[in-house]
């Protein structure tokens, strides 16, 4: 097996990992497999001068797709994360400072519900 076959197989591994976490909402593992996953890109990028074009094309394209799913996983949760947000008065679009450039104090709690 080559080294750029052996870095594919690792992106691979990665990006099925990646997957896994975000399915199964596991910040640690999603965090080890981006790391895995940076690394073996950052391969691919010294050995891709190595390798012939036609080699790594076919199977890298394949990777990108599944990087372009797991980016639309990404998405969904966070657009989960951010309408919970919302509904508990926290938003990530909320301003940090006044106008006057002092930090904004909250008046209270926000109510959720009135008995």
């Amino acid at each position: 097996m080559s080294d750029a076959a052996a870095s594919l197989d690792r992106l691979a591994v990665a990006l099925a990992d990646e997957r896994e976490a975000l399915l199964g909402h596991d910040v640690e593992a999603l965090m080890r497999s981006t790391q895995a996953k940076l690394v073996a890109l950052r391969e691919l990028e010294g050995r891709a001068a190595d390798a012939r074009a036609g080699d790594i094309a076919g199977p890298l394209a394949e990777l990108a797709e599944l990087n372009r799913a797991n980016g639309a996983l990404l998405a969904r949760r966070r657009r989960e994360i951010n309408w919970a947000l919302r509904h508990l008065g926290r938003s990530e679009g909320a301003p940090a400072y006044d106008a006057s450039g002092r930090a904004e104090r909250s008046l209270g709690p926000r109510e959720l519900a009135v008995a």
